[in-house]
């Protein structure tokens, strides 16, 4: 008898971020150094308030916690978002709008399941966060994507948003900013593709794991952060906002997140999924409460390191003939495009065939971030989280090994 998985768990498509690790972990055994710029994992020290409450922890029973998180957390996390000007959108939000979850992925899985039925559509703008791809194919959700571009600053419009909807579409979901682009959504744009989603019936999702990491102050709101579905007003029984402490406090192992929407009926039954597994982690979550405790000028100074970081890879790569990649506006990654044949087979190349004296890069095949066949063969993401020195000499490696590649277009 032969065991064999599920049709299932064989098609599910694999992660582009985490697909070449194998060639990655073969490089380090060879004794290279591989710069990682694959993925989202900061090198920033995590706030010393995390990390305190992890080591403060003295219960003798380590027990189940709540299925939709603690109460003390939730309102904890109410009071920040209304420090935001979440009221401005509608009822102050209270703990019971929120439901914490082991992670962004667990909320953003929840959200898809809690709004979409087997067959139905989730509507993304391309280039997306895969792992929207990779929940809707465990749901048996369709993804059908709008595709932005590069040149266009990767702006989404609310007309495109319109245009894609079908008779099947019942969410979107869209990150703000954005992962892989970079791109921010303004407070109008927030408020008409909002109102789309209110005139047709259909939920809006927003992913704003990334809300400090917003470089242009004429985009933030309030001053610090970038604008949230929350403050939009009228929006309450369609929005569901997606967040997690993984970049904000450069805490990705604590897997701690939480979903914030004052839809009662999709509230209860995102509970219902939460309580199938049981609890979100319970130290970890005493630990993102203490987070929440960190002073906004270290915030800040994060923030201001990251974009020191951007300029410095924007920087680098713009002298690398064939090489473009726009400006992002937020978070910590871009799109670059490469004069290649193919963009995996590169990235292979640098993993298995290429260093520069002991050291190579990792990057993110971009197809993996695009729905419709064909887009991002000849483009990767990068992420801008190791120190500027690294990012710098990350860019070398590319120039010397695009001109090593039997691959590269001339």
């Amino acid at each position: 008898m032969t065991f064999v998985p599920s049709q299932r768990g064989t098609s599910a498509p694999a992660s582009p971020i985490r697909r070449l690790t194998p060639y990655a972990d073969r490089a380090k055994q060879r004794g290279l150094e591989v710069l990682h710029l694959n993925i989202g994992q900061p090198d920033v020290a995590t706030p010393r308030t995390v990390i305190a409450a992890y080591h403060s922890f003295e219960d003798k029973v380590l027990a189940y916690g709540a299925s939709e998180g603690s109460l003390a957390y939730r309102q904890a996390l109410a009071g920040y978002y209304n420090d935001l000007g979440a009221a401005r959108g509608g009822p102050a939000i209270s703990p019971a709008d929120i439901v914490v979850t082991t992670g962004g992925s667990e909320a953003l899985l929840f959200a898809i399941a809690a709004t979409c039925d087997p067959g139905d559509e989730l509507l993304v703008a391309e280039p997306y966060y895969p792992n929207y791809q990779g929940f809707a194919y465990l749901l048996s959700v369709q993804i059908k994507p709008v595709t932005t571009y590069g040149a266009e600053g990767f702006a989404l419009s609310a007309e495109q948003v319109e245009a894609a909807l079908g008779p099947r579409t019942k969410a979107i979901v869209l990150s703000s900013p954005g992962n892989p682009t970079g791109a921010v959504l303004s407070s109008a744009q927030l408020r008409a593709i909002g109102d789309v989603c209110l005139r047709r019936g259909v939920y809006f999702i927003c992913d704003e794991v990334y809300r400090d990491f917003v470089y242009d102050e004429a985009i933030r709101e309030g001053g610090s952060t970038s604008p949230s579905v929350l403050t939009q007003p009228g929006l309450a029984e369609c929005a569901i906002m997606v967040d997690s402490v993984s970049k904000r406090y450069s805490a990705c192992g604590a897997r701690v997140g939480c979903l914030v929407t004052r839809n009662a009926a999709i509230r209860a039954a995102i509970v219902k999924f939460a309580q199938a597994r049981l609890s979100p982690p319970v130290v970890d979550m005493l630990a993102a409460q203490a987070a929440l405790a960190t002073p906004a000028s270290e915030l800040a100074a994060v923030t201001a390191e990251y974009k020191r970081r951007r300029d410095a890879l924007v920087a680098g790569l713009s002298t690398i003939a064939g090489v473009s990649a726009r400006t992002p506006q937020g978070a910590f990654y871009l799109v670059v495009q490469l004069p290649v044949d193919d963009a995996e087979r590169f990235c292979i190349f640098l993993l298995e065939q290429f260093d520069l004296d002991g050291a190579t890069v990792m990057l993110a095949p971009a197809d993996g971030f695009y729905a419709t066949p064909g887009l991002g063969k000849q483009e990767v993401r990068a992420a801008y989280v190791l120190e500027v020195a690294k990012l710098q000499r990350s860019c070398e490696i590319l120039r010397a090994a695009l001109q090593a590649y039997p691959g590269t277009l001339k």
